[in-house]
């Protein structure tokens, strides 16, 4: 099986399969297909598998025109058919892997997705799971559902793997293409053709581990990293607010040396698929084994307040303009995660949105990216511009995401009130309506 599959790989002649047509599933499609590999992606909502047929994209890392020719030169198709994997020799599955409503990994889309794969398995082909996840999902979970839904043995009848996925939406250096790639995989041959496969597709180094589970921790070891990291100057913040002294100042002091040192730097809160929920899967797979990660669960407690601090901080903001919260009229500009971006998967603004309308202000947002989102079940629509006008009706403009659109000097000449959470404002010289986090 080995020595068919690198033979099928040397010569183009692997058809791709891909489960799940998100931020990570559809650019590694595009890769696959670009690379000269036939590609089938798979989707359960219909409306992304008709765009992608049509070849019109919905994921900001995607180039049009890419998915438009390749989708023009059967080089990439999409179905809500599940069938489909019988016809595929290498399956990745990139599903969500989202929290429950107790904090927990909710690892149901992993799961059905190998209930569905199973069915349709056969020998000679590679499944590689993308999906962020805890150690052990691979071999403790994915291996007995693939096994016992097909009749077939893994390592000898197909190849099992994990690979994280490293997507950074709106990254202008590192996409799916060049972004350095972990392998870990049940078996050595498995590693093996699974990090080939991966190599005469994308550019980035493919760096082998000795088994998915140690993939599957390597990957929420990265963004528990900048959780932990996040934590500190967040908790840094708050001291700093009280002492008098901006924090701002203190990072950019502390970056100047060399080495031992990497910036990071407060905010409202954590959003993205990654650094606010990984951590949750390794502290709930830690007491598994009777061990409490106490520094890790320190730094999500923090970074999980600060929606509730930058509540506190706008009273401050209100109250030294002699105006209440309840009925005072705010702006929150940005309900992206980031910045420059359309995603706002636990974006903390919605969940600082939420809180103010709780303190009875009236709020409303404004985002040049995302018009409207869906929050608890809820539709929230933003207003279409902002202009000196605009501005001036509100009592406290909060800057929760720094896009680069804005006009700056705009805000600060016509704002009663601005809190910057983001230090969007560092380079305008007259502060005397604005607040720092």
């Amino acid at each position: 099986m080995k020595q068919m599959l690198l033979n099928k790989i040397k010569n183009k002649e692997i058809i791709v399969g891909v489960v799940g047509l998100g931020y990570v599933g559809l650019p590694l499609a595009v890769e696959k297909a670009k690379a000269g590999f036939r590609t089938i992606g798979f989707d359960i909502q219909e409306e992304k598998v008709n765009s992608v047929n049509q070849g019109k994209n919905y994921i900001g890392d995607v180039v049009d025109k890419d998915l438009a020719e390749l989708v023009r030169n059967n080089m990439l198709s999409a179905t809500t058919d599940f069938s489909f994997i019988k016809d595929v020799d290498f399956i990745a599955i990139c599903v969500p892997t989202p929290l429950d409503a107790h904090q927990q990994p909710d690892i149901s889309f992993v799961r059905d997705s190998g209930i569905a794969v199973s069915k349709y398995l056969r020998k000679g082909t590679m499944v590689v799971l993308e999906s962020s996840t805890y150690p052990g999902t691979t071999e403790e979970l994915l291996k007995p559902i693939l096994e016992k839904g097909s009749g077939l043995k893994c390592g000898k009848d197909f190849y099992l793997g994990f690979s994280p996925e490293r997507v950074d939406p709106g990254n202008a250096i590192y996409h799916t293409k060049n972004t350095p790639k972990v392998v870990g995989a049940i078996g050595n041959d498995a590693t093996e053709v699974i990090a080939t496969m991966y190599r005469a597709v994308l550019e980035g180094d493919i760096h082998e581990v000795s088994s998915p589970a140690v993939a599957e921790l390597e990957k929420i070891l990265e963004n528990t990293y900048r959780n932990i990291n996040i934590g500190l100057v967040n908790e840094l913040c708050m001291l700093c607010e009280k002492m008098g002294i901006s924090a701002w100042e203190v990072i950019d002091a502390a970056k100047t040396k060399p080495f031992g040192y990497q910036a990071f730097y407060p905010g409202p809160g954590l959003g993205g698929h990654c650094i606010p929920l990984d951590p949750y899967y390794l502290t709930w797979k830690a007491r598994e084994y009777g061990f409490h990660t106490s520094m890790i669960e320190n730094s999500m407690i923090i970074n999980d307040k600060m929606p509730e601090y930058c509540v506190e901080r706008c009273y401050k903001v209100l109250n030294k303009q002699k105006k209440a919260m309840a009925n005072a009229k705010i702006l929150v500009l940005g309900v992206a995660y980031k910045n420059d971006i359309d995603d706002y998967r636990e974006s903390p603004a919605l969940r600082l949105i939420e809180l103010l309308n709780a303190e009875e202000a009236t709020v409303d947002f404004y985002d040049p990216y995302i018009p409207e989102y869906r929050y608890k079940g809820k539709t929230h629509r933003g207003i279409e511009a902002i202009y000196p006008d605009v501005i001036k009706s509100y009592d406290l403009i909060v800057i929760a995401t720094a896009h680069k659109s804005y006009d700056l000097e705009m805000l600060q000449q016509n704002a009663k009130a601005i809190f910057d959470t983001r230090n969007a404002l560092k380079n305008i010289t007259d502060r005397n309506n604005i607040e720092l986090l």
